[in-house]
């Protein structure tokens, strides 16, 4: 049986599309005939603190699913200071630098980007140990940092950030990259690298749509994701108009600010927002069926990000209501998934609100439908698996 490890800076017990995505690779790898390891931190995402099971523990090792999962020790942390967001990664990027070097891995390791500096130090010691390292791409740093304002162009931080970006696509065997701009992107600095498109498709088909679309119930818009810098959900609720609309806005989540938008909607209970805080993935899915359009939110434009809950609400049958730019934006609007309005644009999403609260609870029935089957025609994770085991990617 071939062998293969993973690392990755999260892993299920803990939540988000970050840990899914991984686990659904970990998954379908295995179904494929391979001896599956991951390599991850000791559970704390997205709290920033230790999980019960795992306090205490400098590592430990667990078999989930048939998976084998070696979690390794981190000082944790979701602090918006970034030298204590950097000490965070650089305590588990030394703990898998030392366990890398002295332990015996299989020759085929996946490794997850960003973190940039986990994803260096991985790559900088696999290649010594001349490994086939396979680099899965998720997001382009330090580009998104610089567009999210997390670090300064030109800064030190940009420049060594840069540095560790250039030397991780030089020494990967190959990459795997979630959007198509990530893969231009890698081109434009090295052209002849072997690049493969990888999309975080969901793994939950059913036979047939699940959703129910209740009569005389207000419109149940919903997010559900973390609650980060990155996807504006403060901001959002902010700058939402649902006065005189047949709407609601649902969220769910956990992140850096939970404490603000709890604030927010306690101090505001008429602009129709409720939060209902972290579920389990299940839980949420079941919690779900009587809800109607998934909002997929970003502050800003984030060159080469494709937010997942675009193919894991699509799958489920929910529209999209997209609000993130970029290459979102074209699968939403290209495959008739619901509606797009402009990133950052809050009197164009307003404007978009004001027109889905027009539809009938028959006009959501049906679109339900159209998305249901769209989706899962086209966003299949068994052929993207089958496609990259036909060239070697594995």
């Amino acid at each position: 049986m071939k062998e293969i490890v993973i690392i990755s800076n999260y892993y299920p017990p803990e939540k988000g599309a970050a840990a899914n995505r991984i686990e659904q690779l970990a998954l379908k790898l295995k179904q494929n005939n391979y001896k599956v390891s991951v390599l991850c931190p000791l559970g704390n995402y997205p709290k920033g603190e230790l999980f019960p099971e795992y306090k205490g523990k400098f590592s430990v090792t667990e078999n989930r699913e048939g998976i084998t999962v070696k979690r390794l020790w981190i000082y944790p942390s979701v602090s918006k200071n970034l030298l204590v967001r950097l000490i965070s990664v650089l305590s588990f990027s030394l703990s898998l630098f030392f366990y890398l070097l002295l332990k015996k891995t299989p020759h085929k390791v996946v490794v997850q980007s960003p973190p940039l500096l986990l994803s260096f130090i991985s790559v900088l010691v696999l290649s010594w140990k001349k490994k086939k390292i396979i680099l899965n791409v998720s997001d382009l740093w330090p580009l998104a940092a610089i567009e999210l304002n997390a670090i300064k162009k030109n800064s030190f931080s940009h420049k060594f950030s840069l540095f560790m970006e250039r030397c991780i696509y030089k020494k990967a065997t190959l990459i795997i990259g979630q959007s198509n701009e990530i893969i231009t992107h890698i081109h434009s600095v090295f052209p002849e690298k072997r690049c493969y498109l990888y999309r975080n498709f969901p793994d939950h088909k059913v036979a047939e749509m699940e959703l129910e679309t209740i009569e005389n119930q207000p419109i149940k818009l919903f997010y559900a994701g973390l609650l980060g810098i990155a996807q504006g959900v403060l901001e959002l609720c902010q700058k939402i108009d649902l006065e005189g609309l047949n709407i609601e806005l649902h969220l769910f989540g956990e992140g850096a600010e939970k404490k603000s938008v709890e604030a927010l909607i306690s101090s505001a209970n008429e602009r129709k927002i409720f939060f209902h805080g972290m579920m389990e993935r299940n839980d949420l899915h079941e919690k779900l069926k009587t809800f109607d359009i998934a909002i997929v939110p970003l502050k800003v434009r984030i060159y080469g990000s494709v937010p997942s809950k675009i193919f894991e609400y699509g799958a489920l049958g929910f529209p999209i209501l997209y609000f993130g730019g970029g290459e979102g934006e074209t699968i939403v609007e290209e495959n008739n998934l619901g509606w797009v309005a402009s990133v950052g644009d809050y009197s164009d999403l307003n404007s978009k609100l004001k027109t889905i609260s027009e539809f009938t609870r028959l006009d959501l029935e049906n679109m339900k439908k159209s998305v249901w089957e769209t989706s899962n025609s086209i966003f299949d994770l068994d052929e993207q698996m089958k496609h990259l085991l036909t060239e070697a990617v594995f």
